[in-house]
């Protein structure tokens, strides 16, 4: 936040973002990385929290988070993990919870710490560490 307003994130500072912290070698791959986390976070949440949220991400992502996957029900963090690992080529579970640092942490970025407990709550428990930073250079 600046100011006293979120700003939201341009399409190439978002990629940028997540390319350097998943330590992506090619803009495409983070890309590709992000849609697939997106889609399946938009399948969680609902209404106003939501709306906010994709309003503070590049447009092409926001239609993404509201125009998601549909969940037949919440996934635990764990098994939001394995379906984020079945989506993305060659990912393992370990890769996956990599990638969705990545992203997540960079939403959590353009979300500010308010939207973010809203995000939260509506999260099954344990996703607060899915929305943290990998460490720089532990990559899997």
């Amino acid at each position: 936040m600046k100011g006293g307003f979120v700003v939201t994130l341009r399409w190439e500072a978002f990629l940028d973002r997540v390319q350097e912290r998943g330590e992506y070698d090619t803009p495409q791959e983070a890309e590709r990385t992000a849609r697939v986390v997106l889609a399946l976070l938009g399948a969680h949440l609902v209404g106003d929290v939501r709306a906010r949220l994709a309003a503070r991400l590049p447009e092409t992502f926001a239609l993404i988070l509201l125009n998601p996957l549909q969940a037949a029900e919440p996934l635990s963090p764990e098994r939001f993990v394995r379906a984020t690992a079945a989506w993305i080529e060659g990912a393992t579970e370990k890769t996956a919870v990599w990638d969705i640092g990545a992203v997540l942490s960079t939403v959590a970025d353009a979300a500010g710490d308010d939207l973010m407990e809203r995000v939260l709550f509506q999260l099954p428990p344990g996703y607060d560490v899915l929305f943290g930073r990998p460490a720089p250079g532990n990559r899997p």
